[in-house]
Parts: C-alpha cells; sequence; structure tokens
C-alpha cells in the first residue's frame, strides 16, 4: 500500500507543476494577446474594408514595403459579378477577335458588310471586297504606327518612373523603384496590349487604363494617413466624409458606434509614414485609383470613455503595414476607398 501512496503523491507533485507553468505561460501570454487585439482599434478596425473598383476581388501585387500577400475584403459594397464585369471581361470583348468590338472584330464586321453588298450588287459574295484594299491598308499602317508610339511611351515611362519608397526622404539614391502597374502596359503587353485592345488602347472608353502618380500625388496620400487617423480618435464623422468614401464612411462609423456601445475610445496619435511604395494604379472611365502600401508608426489606445483608464494598447508607439487605396474624381482630390491588411 505504501507504494500506491508513494505514486499519487507523484502524480499530485506532476500535476502540480504542470499547472503552475501552465499558468505562468497564460499569464506571459496574455500581455501579448492584448498588445494584438489593440493594433486593431485604429481606423478600420483591423480589417479589409472598401472598394477598389473593378479590381477588389484581385490581390494587389507585391511590393517591398508589404511584400507578402493581402487580405481579401471582409467588408465590400462591391459584387463579384458586378464589380469584375469590366476589368476581368474588358480584355476578352475587345482582344483581336473579341465579340463584342476591337480592332479585329470591326474588321470583320466590314469584311462581312462589304460581302452582302456584293452579293446584292450581283458581285458575289467577296466582289465587294476588292474596293476595300486600300482602306485595309491604311487601317494596318495606322495600327502600326499606333503600337509604335505605345511601345515608345512604355520605355520612355519605364526609365522616368519614381522611387518605390516615396516617404522615405533618406531612402539610398541607387534604391531600385518597387512595383509600378502603371508602367506594365508597354512592352509588356505586347500585342495583346496594342493592337488587341482596338480603340480602347487610343484611351477611347478603355478601362483599367494606366495611370502616372506625381509626387504631388504621393505627398496627398501621406497626408490622408493621418488626417483620416486622427478624424477617427475625435470621432469626428463630418470630417470622415471629406477625407475617405461614403462606404468607408459607413464602416467607420459602425466601428465608432460598436466603441460607443463599449463605453470605450480609440486614441491614435503620433502617426508618421515610415516607408510607402506604389502597387498600382489605373483609370476606370472617370474614376482613377491608386493602391500603395504604407508602413508607419503609431501609438494606439483604447480607453474607458468616463473614467480615462486604458483597457486595450499602450502609450508606447508601434508599427503597423496596411494597403490603402485612394481613389479620384475628375475636379476633387483623393479620398481613401479601402483599406486592407497584409498577410
Amino acid at each position: 500500500m505504501p507504494g500506491i501512496w508513494e505514486t499519487h503523491m507523484t502524480f499530485s507533485l506532476r500535476s502540480r507543476k504542470l499547472f503552475n507553468t501552465i499558468a505562468v505561460v497564460l499569464a506571459l501570454a496574455l500581455p501579448t494577446a492584448l498588445t494584438i487585439s489593440s493594433a486593431d482599434a485604429r481606423a478600420g478596425g483591423g480589417m479589409s474594408s472598401g472598394s477598389r473598383g473593378t479590381r477588389s476581388y484581385s490581390a494587389p501585387p507585391s511590393t517591398t514595403t508589404a511584400p507578402g500577400s493581402t487580405s481579401q475584403f471582409n467588408r465590400t459594397y462591391t459584387q463579384p459579378g458586378a464589380g469584375m464585369n469590366s476589368a476581368a471581361s474588358a480584355p476578352a470583348r475587345g482582344g483581336m477577335f473579341g465579340r463584342a468590338g476591337g480592332f479585329m472584330g470591326g474588321l470583320a464586321a466590314g469584311f462581312l458588310g462589304a460581302g452582302l453588298l456584293g452579293m446584292l450588287f450581283g458581285g458575289g459574295l467577296f466582289g465587294g471586297l476588292g474596293g476595300l484594299s486600300s482602306i485595309l491598308g491604311l487601317i494596318i499602317q495606322i495600327a502600326l504606327v499606333v503600337l509604335v508610339v505605345r511601345l515608345a511611351m512604355s520605355w520612355w515611362q519605364r526609365r522616368h518612373a519614381p522611387r518605390a519608397a516615396y516617404a522615405n526622404a533618406n531612402a539610398d539614391a541607387g534604391a531600385a523603384p518597387g512595383p509600378q502597374t502603371s508602367y506594365r502596359s508597354g512592352l509588356g503587353s505586347g500585342l495583346g496590349g496594342g493592337l488587341g485592345s482596338g480603340l480602347g488602347g487610343f484611351g477611347f472608353g478603355a478601362n483599367n487604363a494606366p495611370l502616372e502618380i506625381k509626387p504631388d500625388d504621393y505627398e496627398a496620400f501621406e497626408r490622408l494617413l493621418g488626417e483620416v487617423q486622427t478624424a477617427w480618435s475625435n470621432e469626428d464623422v463630418a470630417k470622415l466624409h471629406t477625407l475617405a468614401t461614403p462606404e468607408m464612411v459607413s464602416y467607420f462609423e459602425q466601428d465608432l458606434a460598436q466603441n460607443r456601445a463599449r463605453n470605450v475610445v480609440n486614441k491614435v496619435t503620433g502617426v508618421k509614414l515610415l516607408q510607402g511604395d506604389l502597387a498600382e494604379a489605373w483609370r476606370e472611365g472617370e474614376t482613377e485609383y491608386a493602391t500603395v502600401a504604407l508602413r508607419f508608426a503609431l501609438t494606439d489606445k483604447t480607453a474607458d470613455r468616463n473614467t480615462g483608464a486604458i483597457v486595450a494598447g499602450s502609450e508606447q508607439p508601434g508599427e503597423a503595414t496596411e494597403i490603402w487605396t485612394f481613389a479620384r474624381r475628375p475636379g476633387s482630390g483623393w479620398e481613401l476607398s479601402a483599406i486592407q491588411q497584409t498577410n
């Protein structure tokens, strides 16, 4: 019987040591968990929200600032079908043999019309095509000239591409520029982007046309980063309406309402852009879009509205990396259209 008691006591001691070890691990992990959750309290709630036009369901290209993948939207007004009807299907419709148009589509219609006219006037199906030889030659010459101009413009744009880390004033002069989608539509697209897109390649009704982002635009992005966080901290919905799209403001209002229900307020201060680069920029109709990766410093804390006691976060500054998309329409400035988290 003593052996049984000794065995029982041994198990008790082991269980107590295991329990103490688990308690220590939980005690150490709790502050870390609070710190992680506090990082989600800033504007956007640490979620992926908003819209990127027809590219809402396409992941932005990776950049030097955000080399990993980007989370899909948790909250968006854009429907998968409606959001991609122009971006995904435009190349198929506007290709060389597109069903709804394009360069070769127009030629095919012309040939068919000429053949039918020839049959009506007794010249046979192909009798009406002979008179089109000069027109066909002119069209081919115009297409070749346009292709050469597009390739030359693409070469010139890539040669004068802006720096990737536009916010880092002390960056090395030899630093390589980050991804610039707005300069990828030249030699890289080849004949498919030149002749294949038909008149859309000339800028007539072109969806997702390339867009050049200038230094003033980068300054606007950096300014909006700070102004959005400040308006969010002040719970200034009227100010947010001047900085973001109605869709983004609706998400901000939802998050602010949840904070009020919990009787807390989130304060984000000391926002400073550390690094940023362009992922892609394009034009859809009259709306221009620019998606940029932003790595910024901030102090993020959530406090009780009555006592001011910190319930999440801390006074210690931290860092965050997010993907922000800005939109601009004629006669107006850039406004925040989407925030996405990085993986």
